[in-house]
Formats: C-alpha cells, sequence, structure tokens
C-alpha cells in the first residue's frame, strides 16, 4: 500500500498540486456570517517536507486574503498571494523529513472556482452555503495542497449564526453555544482527499436514519418542510447499506449523513461521510432512488479509495454507478445484467470517440465514462462469476482503504483472480475507443 505519491502534478491539473511536502493533518477554525458571505479562517497545515527547499507553495483562491503566515512557529516569512498559490518562504531551511507546520491567517468573501467543468467549491445558498469541491475547488475555502493524492486526518471548527446547523466531515466533537452564535467542531480521522472536506450550512434539523441498532450510525440534516419526503425517499438507505457492506466490505467511516439543501441542486455531491442532495431530490416519489445509491457507494470508490490521478475517474464513477445497478437487482427492479444491456445499447447509438480509462479533462465527467466504467466491471462479473467477483471486490476495498489507487493497480489485483489473463479485457473497455460487445450472460 503506499502512501505518497511520486508525482504532485496532475496532467488534468496541473495548476493544482504542490512540491516539497507531503501533509499529514489539517485543523481549520472557521468563522462565516452568512448574511454577508463572509469567511474568516486560521489554518494550521502539519506536514513533512520531502526535500530541501527555500520556498513552499499553497493552493488559495484569490478571492481569500492573507493576513499573516507562520511557518513552525515563527512569524518571519516571507509570503505572497498570486494566481491562486500562496508562496512562502521561511528564514531558515527545512531538512528533509522535517516538520513543516504552516498557520495561514485569511479572510474573504469565498466564491467558487471557476473552471472547465464549471463552478465548484464553496457556494452561497438561499439561506446557508454548500462546499461541493470536485475536482479542484478545496481552495475556495481554505489553503491546501489540492491534489486527489494528498490526503490527511482533519479538524474542522465552524462558528456561524445560532439559528444554522452547520456540518462538516467526521464526528461530532463539541458544540458550544456562546451569544448569538454556535461553534461545531468535527474530528475525521481517516486520510481525505482535500475535494471531500466540506462544510454545510442551512437551516437545517438532525434525525436518525434507520433504527437506533444499525451498524452504521446514519443521519439526515434536511429542513423541517422536506422532511416526511426525505423519509419516504430514503427510507431503503438502511438496506442500500447492508447490500453495499456485503457486497464491498465494511463501511470505510464512522457514520453517514444525508443533507438535503432547501435549494434544488444540478447533481447530488459525495464528500467524504456524507452525500448532499438539493431539495428537487427529494420528491416524495422516490425519483432519485438511484442517485442514493450513487452516492452512498462512493464512500467505498472515491473516498476511502481515491484515485491517484483523475485520469482514472472511472474507478470512481464506473464503480458508483454499477452500485446503482446492483441496487435495482437486489431491490426488485431489474437486474444488473439487463441494465448494462440497456446502457449498452444506448451507448452504441453515441459517438465512440472517448477513451475512458483516460478521457482527457474535458471529458472526464462524461456519461460514458460512468456507464462504460460499469460495463467494464459487469463484463469483468461475467468474465468472473460472481463468487470471485465479489471476492475481488471486497479485497479491493480492503487492501487500499484510505488510500490513493490506480487502474493498475485494479488490474493487477483482478489477475489474480483468473487463470486466463484479463489485460486483453481491460485492454479493449478502457484503452480503445470502439465498444465492445458484452460477453453472453451463460449463468
Amino acid at each position: 500500500m503506499r502512501s505518497f505519491y511520486e508525482d504532485p502534478i496532475d496532467v488534468y491539473l496541473p495548476q493544482n498540486g504542490n512540491r516539497g511536502y507531503r501533509v499529514s493533518r489539517y485543523e481549520l477554525e472557521l468563522s462565516y456570517k452568512p448574511a454577508s458571505n463572509r469567511l474568516a479562517g486560521r489554518a494550521v497545515i502539519i506536514a513533512v517536507t520531502t526535500e530541501v527547499r527555500s520556498s513552499f507553495t499553497l493552493d488559495l483562491s484569490p478571492a481569500l486574503g492573507v493576513s499573516k503566515v507562520f511557518v513552525n512557529g515563527s512569524k518571519s516569512v516571507k509570503f505572497s498571494h498570486q494566481r491562486g498559490k500562496l508562496a512562502l518562504t521561511p528564514q531558515q531551511k527545512i531538512p528533509a523529513g522535517g516538520v513543516l507546520e504552516i498557520a495561514v491567517h485569511y479572510s474573504g468573501t469565498p466564491k467558487p472556482v471557476r473552471g472547465p467543468w464549471g463552478e465548484v467549491g464553496w457556494e452561497e445558498l438561499t439561506e446557508g452555503s454548500l462546499v461541493a469541491s470536485q475536482p479542484n475547488g478545496a481552495a475556495s475555502w481554505f489553503p491546501c495542497d489540492d491534489h486527489p493524492s494528498s490526503k490527511a486526518s482533519y479538524r474542522i471548527s465552524i462558528t456561524t449564526d445560532s439559528p444554522y446547523y452547520a456540518l462538516a466531515n467526521g464526528t461530532l466533537m463539541r458544540k458550544q453555544a456562546k451569544a448569538s452564535q454556535t461553534t461545531w467542531v468535527y474530528e475525521a480521522p481517516e486520510p481525505m482527499a482535500t475535494y471531500l472536506a466540506t462544510i454545510q450550512i442551512g437551516n437545517y434539523r438532525k434525525y436518525r436514519v434507520g433504527s437506533p441498532g444499525e451498524p452504521v450510525p446514519m443521519q439526515a440534516i434536511v429542513p423541517p418542510r422536506l422532511r416526511a419526503n426525505f423519509e419516504h425517499d430514503f427510507a431503503r438507505q438502511p438496506q442500500m447499506m447492508a447490500l453495499f457492506t456485503e457486497k464491498f466490505g465494511p463501511y470505510p467511516f464512522e457514520n453517514y449523513s444525508v443533507v438535503v439543501t432547501d435549494d434544488d441542486l444540478d447533481i447530488p455531491i459525495e464528500a467524504q461521510g456524507i452525500s448532499v442532495f438539493g431539495a428537487n431530490h427529494c420528491d416524495g416519489r422516490r425519483g432519485a432512488e438511484r442517485l442514493v445509491a450513487h452516492e452512498l457507494a462512493h464512500q467505498w470508490f472515491g473516498n476511502s479509495l481515491t484515485l491517484r490521478q483523475w485520469r482514472d475517474i472511472w474507478l470512481h464513477e464506473g464503480f458508483a454507478c454499477y452500485a446503482e445497478w446492483l441496487w435495482s437487482e437486489a431491490s426488485g427492479g431489474p437486474g444488473a445484467d439487463q441494465l448494462a444491456r440497456a446502457a449498452h445499447a444506448n451507448l452504441v447509438r453515441q459517438p465512440q470517440d472517448i477513451i475512458v480509462g483516460d478521457p482527457g479533462p474535458a471529458d472526464m465527467f462524461d456519461d460514458r465514462v460512468y456507464k462504460r466504467g460499469a460495463l467494464t466491471l459487469h463484463a469483468l462479473r461475467l468474465e468472473l462469476r460472481d463468487h470471485l467477483f465479489f471476492q475481488l471486490i471486497r479485497e479491493w476495498t480492503a487492501r487500499y482503504r484510505h488510500s490513493s489507487v490506480t487502474t493498475e493497480d485494479f488490474v493487477d489485483l483482478a489477475g489474480h483472480y483468473s487463470v486466463a489473463p484479463l489485460r486483453g479485457l481491460f485492454a479493449v473497455w478502457l484503452g480503445t475507443k470502439p465498444l465492445p460487445q458484452l460477453p453472453q450472460n451463460t449463468k
């Protein structure tokens, strides 16, 4: 298992990621005023240097101004903040393998980061805010090493107006009301990529999901007006959790929260230990149940096992899409094989000009990556048969739990489950543009 990354530069996002250190922990103390969308913060980044450098950089949005920077307790630090990079030069060089503790005081009016995929990061709601950072929006609200393989533990403290509920990743350790404000402190000990860190603020109430004896504690953070719809639309979430735990292995975090905003959202959003849906996804008719399954599956595929480079995004989206089909199969809907063949028939009619194993930055969120990634898994399932296929998936999630992964890691592991070579299967499904034929289901 590898806990480091050799090259912090991702070819899809070459402006993100930084050299010379490896972050182990973020401690964020934030204060947010919803009425004025004003954020003030102190971020402590604890890292280990990987080489001797005269200066270091962090990713941080130009919308946030930096007032003070300390390195290892010293204020004798030169710093500049330009074009989304906070550059800092300590007075003395730090030896390779040395402790690098950076404290940044900053404030401003946070706004999303604009990119090829629209706006990502900190976003205002009608009442409150949300954070949806995939793939490069973390710098919209805290200074960081914004690279998917840079995983660290977090403590997030958020102080906001008392009528609001504030949620962040991990477990709520402390809640303290003082005057008209409340401070919420969360601890997330499991390694987390920066884009999966989140804060959700709104006029919410917390409700338990499922019975008190559920193996994984689950909660809903929703506006009171949507509670009845939520209890209908998300009623089968405990059964989803049981199915995915059986098929994928133990749930990788301490708890699971679902947020439903009072605003409509274009798509649901996953964060580590949290999924966020819009009011439009809570319609009282279970109209978004496949998305409920999709976002839950991301807790294994994307959040615990996180891609090392964005070109391997099928490892997130292909698995989560396939989880939708597994849930349909288990809950009385069409089977995975039927859904796979329907998806294949649909893809045949679409342009076949994308390589799923390396789709390029413009197409990495293309639905064909999702569907053909899922079809790759179904073709593998047909080749290995159910017993070995799900044994492989469970070993995949156990071996790389809370780690960074590549397609090559999965191909190598899958090879141990078959007498016949599998590289040809992966090569045509992930490495070529023409759509392969699905094998016949001979079960």
